[in-house]
Protein backbone atom coordinates (compact mmCIF):
# COMPACT_ATOMS: atom_id res chain seq x y z
CA UNK A 1 0.00 0.00 0.00
CA UNK A 2 1.19 3.83 -0.91
CA UNK A 3 0.46 7.21 -0.32
CA UNK A 4 -0.41 10.12 -2.42
CA UNK A 5 3.65 10.65 -3.02
CA UNK A 6 3.97 6.66 -4.01
CA UNK A 7 5.70 5.56 -0.54
CA UNK A 8 5.04 2.68 1.31
CA UNK A 9 2.78 3.79 3.97
CA UNK A 10 5.61 2.16 6.37
CA UNK A 11 7.92 4.25 5.08
CA UNK A 12 5.88 7.48 5.48
CA UNK A 13 5.37 6.26 9.19
CA UNK A 14 9.05 7.20 9.70
CA UNK A 15 8.92 10.34 8.16
CA UNK A 16 6.06 11.64 10.35
CA UNK A 17 7.12 13.63 13.37
CA UNK A 18 7.66 11.79 16.40
CA UNK A 19 6.08 12.90 19.91
CA UNK A 20 8.57 13.90 22.40
CA UNK A 21 7.63 11.34 24.88
CA UNK A 22 8.47 13.92 27.50
CA UNK A 23 5.68 13.10 29.98
CA UNK A 24 7.42 9.68 30.15
CA UNK A 25 10.75 10.74 30.96
CA UNK A 26 9.79 12.99 33.78
CA UNK A 27 7.73 10.29 35.26
CA UNK A 28 10.13 7.50 34.71
CA UNK A 29 12.43 10.32 36.67
CA UNK A 30 9.70 10.63 39.04
CA UNK A 31 9.34 6.39 39.94
CA UNK A 32 13.13 6.34 40.20
CA UNK A 33 13.07 9.14 43.33
CA UNK A 34 9.78 8.03 44.37
CA UNK A 35 11.69 4.09 44.54
CA UNK A 36 14.98 5.86 46.27
CA UNK A 37 12.98 8.15 48.82
CA UNK A 38 10.89 4.83 49.50
CA UNK A 39 14.06 2.66 50.35
CA UNK A 40 15.96 5.50 52.18
CA UNK A 41 12.64 5.80 54.22
CA UNK A 42 12.19 2.34 54.97
CA UNK A 43 15.70 2.23 55.99
CA UNK A 44 15.46 4.80 58.09
CA UNK A 45 12.28 3.34 59.84
CA UNK A 46 14.51 0.29 60.28
CA UNK A 47 17.14 1.58 61.68
CA UNK A 48 15.23 3.68 64.21
CA UNK A 49 13.93 0.61 65.58
CA UNK A 50 17.35 -0.60 66.26
CA UNK A 51 18.72 2.38 67.61
CA UNK A 52 17.10 5.23 67.91
CA UNK A 53 17.75 8.91 65.71
CA UNK A 54 21.55 8.42 65.06
CA UNK A 55 20.70 4.51 63.69
CA UNK A 56 18.24 5.58 61.83
CA UNK A 57 20.09 8.37 59.70
CA UNK A 58 23.13 6.02 59.01
CA UNK A 59 20.63 3.71 57.65
CA UNK A 60 19.14 6.60 54.95
CA UNK A 61 22.82 7.92 54.65
CA UNK A 62 23.85 4.52 53.89
CA UNK A 63 20.86 3.73 51.48
CA UNK A 64 21.25 6.85 49.48
CA UNK A 65 25.10 5.77 48.67
CA UNK A 66 23.55 2.56 47.45
CA UNK A 67 21.42 3.75 45.17
CA UNK A 68 23.91 6.28 43.94
CA UNK A 69 26.31 3.16 43.38
CA UNK A 70 23.03 1.91 41.38
CA UNK A 71 22.48 4.52 39.28
CA UNK A 72 26.40 4.58 38.53
CA UNK A 73 27.40 1.05 38.54
CA UNK A 74 24.04 -0.39 38.03
CA UNK A 75 24.26 -1.04 34.37
CA UNK A 76 27.39 -3.01 34.77
CA UNK A 77 26.03 -5.09 37.61
CA UNK A 78 22.99 -6.31 35.54
CA UNK A 79 25.44 -7.16 32.56
CA UNK A 80 27.94 -8.70 35.06
CA UNK A 81 25.10 -11.07 35.86
CA UNK A 82 23.78 -11.72 32.49
CA UNK A 83 27.26 -12.74 31.58
CA UNK A 84 27.65 -9.53 28.86
CA UNK A 85 31.22 -8.90 27.70
CA UNK A 86 32.21 -5.97 25.44
CA UNK A 87 31.69 -6.25 21.85
CA UNK A 88 34.52 -5.79 19.66
CA UNK A 89 33.42 -3.97 16.12
CA UNK A 90 35.53 -6.83 14.15
CA UNK A 91 33.26 -9.27 15.57
CA UNK A 92 30.06 -8.38 13.61
CA UNK A 93 30.08 -4.57 11.67
CA UNK A 94 26.47 -4.77 10.89
CA UNK A 95 25.44 -4.97 14.70
CA UNK A 96 27.18 -2.02 15.33
CA UNK A 97 25.83 -0.38 12.05
CA UNK A 98 22.34 -1.33 13.02
CA UNK A 99 22.66 0.30 16.39
CA UNK A 100 23.65 3.81 15.13
CA UNK A 101 21.13 4.12 12.78
CA UNK A 102 18.37 3.31 15.25
CA UNK A 103 20.03 5.79 17.62
CA UNK A 104 20.20 8.46 15.20
CA UNK A 105 16.44 7.63 14.01
CA UNK A 106 15.49 8.17 17.98
CA UNK A 107 17.62 10.85 18.49
CA UNK A 108 19.56 9.23 21.26
CA UNK A 109 23.53 9.03 21.88
CA UNK A 110 24.82 5.19 20.23
CA UNK A 111 24.61 2.74 22.77
CA UNK A 112 27.53 0.89 24.03
CA UNK A 113 27.38 -2.58 22.99
CA UNK A 114 27.57 -5.42 24.84
CA UNK A 115 27.44 -9.15 23.44
CA UNK A 116 26.28 -12.72 25.27
CA UNK A 117 28.22 -15.43 23.92
CA UNK A 118 25.18 -18.09 24.53
CA UNK A 119 22.60 -19.60 21.09
CA UNK A 120 19.38 -18.02 23.26
CA UNK A 121 17.76 -15.00 20.98
CA UNK A 122 17.87 -11.93 23.23
CA UNK A 123 19.06 -8.53 23.64
CA UNK A 124 18.52 -5.49 26.24
CA UNK A 125 19.14 -2.28 27.15
CA UNK A 126 20.13 -0.68 30.39
CA UNK A 127 21.61 2.63 31.46
CA UNK A 128 20.28 6.14 32.62
CA UNK A 129 18.68 7.39 29.96
CA UNK A 130 19.35 8.92 25.70
CA UNK A 131 23.14 10.20 26.84
CA UNK A 132 23.81 6.86 28.73
CA UNK A 133 22.82 3.33 28.17
CA UNK A 134 24.05 0.09 26.76
CA UNK A 135 22.52 -2.28 24.67
CA UNK A 136 23.32 -5.79 25.18
CA UNK A 137 22.62 -8.56 22.24
CA UNK A 138 23.00 -12.77 22.23
CA UNK A 139 24.98 -14.18 19.84
CA UNK A 140 21.70 -16.40 19.25
CA UNK A 141 19.98 -13.05 18.75
CA UNK A 142 21.96 -12.33 15.65
CA UNK A 143 21.95 -15.55 14.27
CA UNK A 144 18.34 -15.26 14.36
CA UNK A 145 17.30 -12.25 13.12
CA UNK A 146 17.37 -10.96 9.54
CA UNK A 147 19.22 -7.58 9.58
CA UNK A 148 15.79 -5.55 9.05
CA UNK A 149 14.48 -7.41 12.15
CA UNK A 150 17.65 -7.18 14.10
CA UNK A 151 17.50 -3.23 13.41
CA UNK A 152 13.90 -3.52 14.50
CA UNK A 153 14.26 -4.79 17.74
CA UNK A 154 16.87 -3.09 18.45
CA UNK A 155 15.06 0.74 18.03
CA UNK A 156 12.59 -1.21 20.22
CA UNK A 157 14.95 -1.41 23.19
CA UNK A 158 16.67 2.36 21.77
CA UNK A 159 12.67 3.40 22.75
CA UNK A 160 12.74 2.11 26.03
CA UNK A 161 16.20 4.37 26.69
CA UNK A 162 14.81 7.93 25.04
CA UNK A 163 11.69 7.15 27.24
CA UNK A 164 13.79 6.82 30.14
CA UNK A 165 12.16 3.55 30.75
CA UNK A 166 15.85 1.69 30.87
CA UNK A 167 16.51 3.87 34.21
CA UNK A 168 13.36 2.47 36.38
CA UNK A 169 13.89 -1.29 34.54
CA UNK A 170 17.53 -1.07 35.56
CA UNK A 171 17.30 0.01 39.51
CA UNK A 172 14.06 -2.70 39.85
CA UNK A 173 15.27 -5.63 37.96
CA UNK A 174 18.30 -5.35 40.08
CA UNK A 175 16.90 -5.13 43.26
CA UNK A 176 14.29 -7.82 42.69
CA UNK A 177 17.24 -9.87 41.48
CA UNK A 178 18.98 -9.26 44.64
CA UNK A 179 16.30 -10.19 46.61
CA UNK A 180 15.60 -13.24 44.56
CA UNK A 181 19.35 -14.47 44.75
CA UNK A 182 19.61 -13.53 48.32
CA UNK A 183 17.18 -16.45 49.52
CA UNK A 184 20.02 -18.47 48.41
CA UNK A 185 21.72 -17.55 51.38
CA UNK A 186 19.53 -19.67 53.49
CA UNK A 187 20.23 -23.12 53.48
CA UNK A 188 17.85 -25.34 54.62
CA UNK A 189 15.47 -21.83 54.72
CA UNK A 190 16.27 -21.10 51.26
CA UNK A 191 12.50 -22.05 50.03
CA UNK A 192 10.90 -20.16 52.77
CA UNK A 193 13.48 -17.52 52.26
CA UNK A 194 12.04 -17.24 48.66
CA UNK A 195 8.55 -17.61 49.25
CA UNK A 196 8.70 -14.59 51.31
CA UNK A 197 11.29 -12.17 49.16
CA UNK A 198 10.16 -13.41 45.61
CA UNK A 199 6.51 -12.10 46.30
CA UNK A 200 8.13 -8.76 47.48
CA UNK A 201 10.25 -8.56 44.82
CA UNK A 202 7.26 -9.20 42.57
CA UNK A 203 4.94 -6.37 43.93
CA UNK A 204 7.70 -4.09 43.37
CA UNK A 205 8.11 -4.50 39.87
CA UNK A 206 4.40 -4.42 39.08
CA UNK A 207 4.15 -1.38 41.09
CA UNK A 208 7.11 0.58 39.04
CA UNK A 209 6.62 -1.27 35.84
CA UNK A 210 3.99 -0.89 33.23
CA UNK A 211 3.16 -3.49 30.23
CA UNK A 212 1.90 -0.48 28.47
CA UNK A 213 6.11 0.82 28.06
CA UNK A 214 6.19 -2.14 25.80
CA UNK A 215 3.25 -1.24 23.62
CA UNK A 216 4.73 2.48 23.80
CA UNK A 217 8.24 1.23 22.64
CA UNK A 218 6.60 -0.71 19.75
CA UNK A 219 4.88 2.43 18.89
CA UNK A 220 7.90 4.47 19.02
CA UNK A 221 10.65 2.16 17.72
CA UNK A 222 7.96 1.33 14.71
CA UNK A 223 7.21 5.32 14.10
CA UNK A 224 11.20 6.09 14.11
CA UNK A 225 12.15 3.37 11.66
CA UNK A 226 9.39 2.91 9.50
CA UNK A 227 9.41 -1.00 10.25
CA UNK A 228 6.70 -1.92 11.92
CA UNK A 229 6.45 -5.28 10.27
CA UNK A 230 9.99 -5.92 10.81
CA UNK A 231 8.91 -5.56 14.20
CA UNK A 232 6.21 -7.36 14.10
CA UNK A 233 8.31 -10.23 12.72
CA UNK A 234 11.54 -10.41 15.05
CA UNK A 235 9.25 -10.77 17.92
CA UNK A 236 7.51 -13.49 16.65
CA UNK A 237 11.01 -15.09 15.08
CA UNK A 238 12.71 -14.43 19.15
CA UNK A 239 9.71 -16.29 20.53
CA UNK A 240 9.70 -19.22 18.37
CA UNK A 241 13.51 -19.59 18.37
CA UNK A 242 13.48 -19.40 22.01
CA UNK A 243 11.51 -22.64 22.09
CA UNK A 244 14.68 -24.28 20.48
CA UNK A 245 17.44 -23.46 23.36
CA UNK A 246 17.49 -23.97 27.18
CA UNK A 247 17.51 -20.59 28.85
CA UNK A 248 18.37 -20.14 32.58
CA UNK A 249 18.63 -16.88 34.36
CA UNK A 250 16.72 -15.17 37.30
CA UNK A 251 13.24 -14.36 36.42
CA UNK A 252 13.17 -11.23 38.02
CA UNK A 253 15.55 -10.38 34.82
CA UNK A 254 12.16 -10.82 32.52
CA UNK A 255 11.63 -7.17 32.18
CA UNK A 256 14.45 -6.46 30.72
CA UNK A 257 13.33 -8.48 27.30
CA UNK A 258 11.68 -7.31 24.14
CA UNK A 259 9.66 -10.76 24.73
CA UNK A 260 9.13 -12.88 27.75
CA UNK A 261 11.00 -15.32 27.72
CA UNK A 262 10.24 -17.70 31.09
CA UNK A 263 8.00 -20.52 31.02
CA UNK A 264 4.40 -19.46 32.90
CA UNK A 265 4.69 -21.37 35.97
CA UNK A 266 6.45 -21.03 39.45
CA UNK A 267 8.07 -17.91 40.87
CA UNK A 268 8.89 -16.76 37.15
CA UNK A 269 5.19 -16.12 36.71
CA UNK A 270 5.24 -13.82 39.44
CA UNK A 271 7.77 -11.69 37.30
CA UNK A 272 5.78 -11.04 33.70
CA UNK A 273 5.26 -7.49 33.18
CA UNK A 274 5.08 -7.91 29.43
CA UNK A 275 1.64 -8.03 27.56
CA UNK A 276 0.50 -10.15 25.46
CA UNK A 277 2.70 -10.98 22.34
CA UNK A 278 -0.36 -11.57 19.88
CA UNK A 279 -1.82 -8.13 21.00
CA UNK A 280 1.95 -6.35 19.83
CA UNK A 281 2.07 -7.75 16.81
CA UNK A 282 -1.64 -7.22 15.59
CA UNK A 283 -1.10 -3.33 16.88
CA UNK A 284 2.30 -3.67 14.85
CA UNK A 285 0.25 -4.94 11.57
CA UNK A 286 -2.00 -2.42 11.48
CA UNK A 287 0.50 0.45 12.30
CA UNK A 288 2.31 -0.91 9.18
CA UNK A 289 0.08 -1.53 6.60
CA UNK A 290 -2.18 1.47 7.49
CA UNK A 291 -5.03 -0.21 7.68
CA UNK A 292 -8.33 -0.29 9.01
CA UNK A 293 -7.22 -0.85 12.95
CA UNK A 294 -6.75 2.55 14.45
CA UNK A 295 -3.34 2.35 16.75
CA UNK A 296 -3.11 4.85 19.40
CA UNK A 297 0.04 7.54 18.86
CA UNK A 298 2.40 7.45 21.93
CA UNK A 299 0.85 10.74 23.60
CA UNK A 300 -2.46 9.02 23.80
CA UNK A 301 -0.92 6.02 25.31
CA UNK A 302 1.30 8.04 27.66
CA UNK A 303 -2.40 9.62 28.74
Amino acid sequence: MTGPDGAPISRQASRTPLPAPRGAAVLNLAKAWLLVAFLAALLGGLGWLIGGATTALLFAFCSLLAATGVYRYGDRALLGMLDARPFALAEDPLLRSAADTSAAKLGVRPPTLYLIPDGFPRLFAVGRGPTSSTLAVSAGAVQALRPEELEAAIAHELAHVRRRDVLVQTFVVLFAATLVEASRIGGWLSRFLLYILAPFAAAFVHVLLSPKRELRADDLAARATGRAHDLADALMRLDRASELVEFAASPATEPLYPIDPFESEGVARMFKTHPPLEERIRRLRELGSGGNGRVASVDELAG
